[in-house]
């Protein structure tokens, strides 16, 4: 159906990231094709009391290397991530936006829980202080559409606005609808992605009592292990990623680097359960299935699938089943990958941070492995490249990003 439009191709030019692995692109990078962990003891607040003690902490972030204190004390974390990757990646993409109408310029963002830390920490000053002590910028520094809305304040850029909220699949979602504005002609060029900072004793809490989360709390570092027979949950973890999306006209004619392009789409629901994916992997292979056939692509010409790969029982079974199922024998001939052994589970901006590393992968080569990967899961029979990276050329790659209420998301990227 796309076919009878005229619609604009799109390319991924630029890309920030902020990751419990490195906070910037050739940190992250590294990081993951030397297969290094991010995960360790929460450090952020007192967990000696929690049931879960680890988690994937952003480390050694500073916001006053791209914005000033003030304006820091006035964005929560998650925003604060947020603006710092866009800088980065307007940095890697050459793009100076005064070249371009601010009206041709739009900001598609998302984030799972928004300004949690904000939120927890106000709640304390009403019990402890009283109302009248409530900070004037709480509201405005714990909503969730703040980190869109600070990125167009900051940097000036007029076009269409607004946060994506899909829990695990919202970085995916963003990307997917900024990837739509592009087509459509309605833009030039857009910033999006997701973001997310929600280490906080009430989230850890939460997912715990969910039993959602790895208890390995002797051993962090092995906590998170996707496809593996003895993975027991996922490991927190916070950050963000940022693309740059532009039509090829508008990249080409600024002589932009390209990583690689966006050529499809993919978006079904479960219409299932609150947290558990359907046994049948019908409606995530359905959302695979989708992507393909809007970028026009074979299922045996597809080299690569960054997975959503959470290290939950249920989510890794279900994922190997849906791939199975849209790809038929070819499933058991391409790499697959987990790049949450790594990060832990970046929540709202874990489809862009995945997204990012699927569009590094096309571009230099290697596809980062799944670490922890020690005993096998017959139910979990595909290559999860385990535990080293691979050389190999990526000319077309899936990203999926699967979130709790049921939101499947599929992201094609192929080899400009």
């Amino acid at each position: 159906m796309w076919g009878m439009l005229l619609l604009k191709r799109v390319v991924i030019t630029g890309v920030g990231v902020i990751t419990p692995v490195g906070n910037n692109k050739e940190e992250f990078w590294q990081s993951l094709v030397q297969g290094r962990s991010g995960i360790g003891p929460i450090t952020r607040f007192d967990a000696s009391q929690m049931p879960v003690r680890f988690a994937g902490e952003v480390k050694g972030f500073d916001p006053e290397l791209y914005m000033d204190r003030r304006e820091a004390k006035r964005m929560d974390r998650f925003s604060q991530y947020a603006l710092a990757c866009t800088r980065m990646a307007l940095e890697d993409a050459g793009l100076d936006l005064k070249e371009v109408d601010p009206y041709q310029v739009g900001v598609i963002l998302a984030t799972g829980i928004g300004g949690m830390e904000t939120l927890e920490e106000q709640h304390r000053v009403l019990l402890e202080k009283g109302p009248n002590r409530v900070s004037a910028f709480f509201v405005p520094m714990m909503i969730a559409n703040m980190a869109a809305g600070q990125i167009s304040i900051h940097l000036g850029v007029k076009g269409v606005n607004f946060t994506v909220i899909s829990a695990c699949a919202s970085g995916a979602n963003a990307i997917g609808e900024a990837f739509r504005v592009l087509q459509r002609g309605q833009a030039e060029v857009m910033i999006t992605g997701g973001s997310e900072a929600s280490i906080t004793p009430l989230a850890v809490a939460g997912f715990a009592s969910m039993k959602a989360l790895s208890t390995r709390n002797e051993d962090p570092l092995r906590a998170s292990r996707p496809f593996d027979r003895q993975r027991d949950g996922f490991v927190l973890g916070e950050g963000a990623g940022v693309l740059i999306l532009e039509t090829l006209e508008h990249a080409q004619k600024r002589g932009a680097p390209i990583y690689a392009e966006i050529v499809g789409y993919g978006c079904t629901a479960e219409a299932y359960h609150m947290t558990a994916p359907a046994p049948d992997g019908e409606s995530a292979a359905r959302a695979i299935s989708l992507a393909l056939e809007e970028g026009g692509i074979a299922p045996q010409e597809v080299d690569y699938i960054n997975a959503h790969g959470t290290s939950t029982l249920l989510n890794d079974r279900q994922e190997t089943l849906c791939i199975k199922k849209a790809l038929g024998p070819h499933a058991y001939k391409l790499a697959i990958s987990s790049i949450k052994s790594m990060t832990g589970h970046l929540l709202g901006a874990a489809g862009a941070v995945e997204c990012i590393a699927t569009a590094l992968t096309i571009k230099r080569g290697i596809i980062p492995p799944t670490i922890n990967y020690e005993e096998p899961d017959p139910e979990c029979d595909l290559d999860y490249v385990p535990n080293q990276a691979r050389r190999a050329e990526v000319k077309v790659a899936l990203s999926n990003s699967f979130g709790f209420g049921g939101h499947n998301v599929v992201l094609a990227l192929r080899a400009f």
